[in-house]
């Protein structure tokens, strides 16, 4: 039965034909500290075929990179007799704090519009999870303004043609992370795309955490809430009463 069983699955897997991606990131681990910019990951890795051999076909390559989810209440001003006032709201259950697409070509080229919002392939398919009941356009509306907000903070972007795939086996892509970037574990999932059709997917993981004195800032925050926020509201009294004392003896 044993035997059987082997003979089968080696025939399973002299069947399979599909390609392998082998993916890596250059860093799997980014330190917060201070003073810093930002970073530049490289994403890269190799399209094989199961022999182990480069795949031969022509392939497309697309890779997602998403920083964790977060609840997102996002709200419209109105001016109201001269002064700006919240006016309506729209709540998201699942936000990603940083998401990035580049694609060796665009996505439109590659695959139709179902596979590109299935797999989030671009800024126009981040599904937002929205909660709560309301109109669908007011709803499309609020998430376009929300993925607006996060392009022009540099946290959502998209790259028709920042994958290079070289020979058909290799491939590369540079995403930028700004300083701003929310710390966490990320994802970046590359798809092998032949067709029209996602062929093949691998995942790699990203950690982003504080170090040194700003880890010790945030983890004390978080563990002695209270005590840090009456620690910053008497800093902020002392700082501004310690400079109006310096102006008045100037």
């Amino acid at each position: 039965m044993r035997a059987a069983m082997l003979i089968l699955f080696a025939v399973l897997l002299m069947g399979q034909r599909d390609p392998i991606l082998v993916p890596e990131v250059s860093q799997h681990e980014i330190h917060v500290r201070q003073g810093f910019t930002g970073t530049e990951l490289l994403l890269f890795g190799a399209i094989l075929d199961p022999g182990g051999r480069a795949a031969g076909n022509q392939y497309d390559i697309v890779v997602v990179l998403k920083g964790p989810s977060e609840p997102v209440r996002l709200r419209e001003k109105e001016r109201f007799a001269g002064v700006w006032v919240n006016a309506a709201s729209s709540d998201f259950r699942s936000v990603p704090s940083f998401f990035a697409m580049a694609s060796s070509r665009p996505v439109s080229d590659i695959v139709d519009d179902k596979t590109a919002a299935i797999y989030e392939f671009g800024t126009d398919y981040i599904q937002l999870s929205p909660s709560g009941v309301i109109d669908p356009v007011e709803q499309a509306r609020f998430a376009a303004g929300l993925v607006d907000l996060k392009t022009r903070q540099q946290l959502y972007k998209q790259d028709f043609g920042g994958v290079q795939v070289s020979e058909q086996v290799l491939y590369q892509a540079r995403i930028s992370l700004p300083s701003s970037v929310t710390t966490g574990t990320y994802t970046a999932e590359t798809f092998a795309i032949s067709r029209g059709r996602v062929i093949a997917s691998a995942l790699a993981e990203v950690e982003v955490k504080k170090v040194g004195f700003e880890r010790l800032i945030a983890d004390y925050s978080q563990e002695w809430s209270l005590i840090y926020g009456l620690f910053a509201v008497f800093l902020s009294v002392g700082m501004g009463w310690a400079a109006g004392r310096l102006f008045a003896m100037i």
